[in-house]
């Protein structure tokens, strides 16, 4: 029984150290600037600007092979934050912003066919074949997918509702 718990405190403390020089030695540098620029964007994965994730977007970023108004979910404030991070000037005349949006279902046109809850990023859209779907707030990012594969029209977006947790106090008018 000792041998047996010796030779495997033995055979663990080898491979420890064997993996940890391999993570010292064999650690693959990173771009710090996509680190930061992958920070700044709002992390939804949504695709929707041509990457297939936030940290793909944040790369070529990095590299000037995008725009920075390439996220449509972040809107000005991200392609500002983006443009300030690198320090280029850009013009935000053609980026729409409607402000923080969530998907709805009109549940008197859902067919329940499921496309919608296949492109959703976050699963946030709940259902089963053959019934109605459902959004999760909480879940959803606003990235608005859904509302481009509905074949029925029953996906839609609309500006997030003022409750008690979104509800933010209106600063005083200046006089």
């Amino acid at each position: 029984m000792l041998i047996a718990v010796a030779s495997l405190t033995v055979l663990g403390l080898a491979l420890g150290s064997l993996l940890g020089l391999a993570a010292r030695y064999l650690a693959v540098e990173e771009n710090p600037l996509e680190a930061e620029l992958q920070a700044l964007l709002p992390g939804s994965q949504c695709g929707q600007c041509g990457f297939v994730g936030c940290a793909q977007a944040a790369a070529a970023l990095a590299r000037n092979e995008a725009a920075p108004t390439l996220c449509p979910p972040g809107g000005r404030a991200v392609a500002e934050a983006i443009a300030a991070r690198l320090g280029i000037k850009i013009d935000l005349a053609a980026v729409r912003d409607d402000g923080p949006q969530l998907a709805f279902v009109a549940e008197d046109i859902c067919t329940g066919c499921c496309r919608c809850s296949k492109v959703c990023p976050t699963d946030a859209i709940i259902g089963a074949a053959k019934q109605i779907h459902n959004v999760i707030r909480e879940a959803c990012t606003g990235c608005g997918a859904c509302v481009d594969r509905c074949p029925t029209e029953a996906m839609g977006m609309v500006p997030v509702p003022v409750t008690l947790p979104h509800w933010i106090w209106p600063r005083p008018a200046t006089v």
